[in-house]
């Protein structure tokens, strides 16, 4: 059987225009920048620019006309332990990625234990990210994280406790000693405060 020319060469002749229109390459486009050499697939058919929009994924990576990155800082968030008998209120202070961690992980419940007469505290389930996080200088009041053994700690008396690496501050709170000694047991629950 025989196939008609005209047909077949006109299938090819229309295959190769399609073909040429495709291979545009980006820095034949206008605006289209060299960049790491990897480029977003194209679309079948062609688009003028003006009326292309943008794309989801660069919809959520840029930032919003008006916003600042400031929205999403994470001091002044009030963190609360409570038990049965007491409650005591924490206030982040900075944003750091061990603070944004912590955050992460609440709400827990979480047993408090007094250490040393120094200070009271948990052991968290487990090690918090804590690259970029700075080491700090204890002050009563302070709730730290400290690194090598996982656990937060309320210092009510840090009297002669110096900076430390592996000590992080993650916020502070206003409470008595009678308040963190009610604190202590099974069961503190510990939340953002809304």
């Amino acid at each position: 059987m025989r196939f008609p020319k005209i047909p077949v060469l006109a299938a090819a002749a229309a295959l190769g225009l399609l073909t040429a229109c495709a291979s545009t390459g980006p820095a034949e486009q206008p605006g289209a920048s060299s960049g790491s050499g990897t480029s977003a697939p194209s679309s079948a058919v062609p688009t003028p620019l003006d009326s292309r929009s943008e794309s989801p994924s660069a919809a959520a990576s840029s930032p919003r006309p008006g916003s600042d990155a400031a929205e999403n800082d994470v001091a002044g968030t009030i963190v609360r332990f409570t038990s049965d008998d007491a409650r005591v209120d924490v206030t982040i202070d900075q944003d750091t990625p061990a603070v944004r961690d912590f955050l992460s992980m609440l709400p827990l419940t979480l047993d408090v234990e007094e250490l040393s007469g120094r200070e009271k505290i948990a052991y968290l389930p487990r090690e918090l990210d804590v690259v970029g996080t700075p080491g700090s200088d204890p002050e009563d009041g302070d709730l730290i994280y400290y690194t090598p053994w996982g656990n937060l700690g309320f210092y009510y008396d840090a009297s002669g406790i110096e900076y430390s690496d592996q000590t992080l501050h993650l916020g502070t709170y206003d409470a008595t000693l009678d308040q963190l000694n009610r604190l202590e047991g099974a069961g503190v629950t510990i939340e953002i405060a809304h």
